[in-house]
């Protein structure tokens, strides 16, 4: 048994042919990654909505497609939302 899956070995294959170029900016890019890691990682604070059952068994459904925990969805979709990563489709411009 392989102890990388195929795309990890592409990616080391990638690293030891010298295919990779530094950041020219390394140290400023470490810094800006690494808080952003620690902002996502960090979950201090606990909130409680109320939603209609229909929308929660939607987003379950969903979660399950997705492989996510549903709670782990609902943050990735207020995250997206947030950070204007979330893009709303209007459904009503299309003919």
């Amino acid at each position: 048994m392989n102890k990388y899956t195929e795309y990890e070995e592409d990616i080391i294959k990638s690293f030891e042919n010298d295919e990779w170029i530094s950041s020219p900016n390394i140290e400023s890019d470490k810094k800006k990654y690494s808080l952003i890691a620690r902002n996502t990682i960090l979950k201090n604070k606990r909130i409680n909505i109320r939603i209609s059952e229909r929308d929660l068994i939607k987003l379950k459904s969903k979660s399950v497609e997705e492989g996510l925990p549903y709670q782990t969805m609902v943050t990735s979709i207020l995250h997206k939302y947030l950070s204007g990563k979330l893009i709303e489709r209007n459904l009503t411009h299309i003919k």
